[in-house]
């Protein structure tokens, strides 16, 4: 819909995601990922996704993003 990360990066899945209760909150995490390496991105989306399945589905979201 909106032209960003996923058309810039080419994602073509939901494969992780975390709730939160405020924005606040949400942002700061978001902001700790961006500074682990790689490998840890990679362990934490293996350890609760190990198949990397399309979670949006799950989630009621369709079609592909970016």
């Amino acid at each position: 819909m909106i032209k960003g990360f996923s058309s810039r990066y080419g994602s073509s899945r939901l494969v992780y995601f975390e709730m939160f209760q405020d924005m606040p909150n949400a942002i700061l995490r978001e902001k700790q990922h961006k500074k682990w390496r790689r490998d840890w991105k990679l362990n934490l989306i293996e350890g609760s996704n190990p198949s990397w399945a399309d979670l949006a589905e799950g989630l009621g979201v369709n079609g592909t993003y970016g």
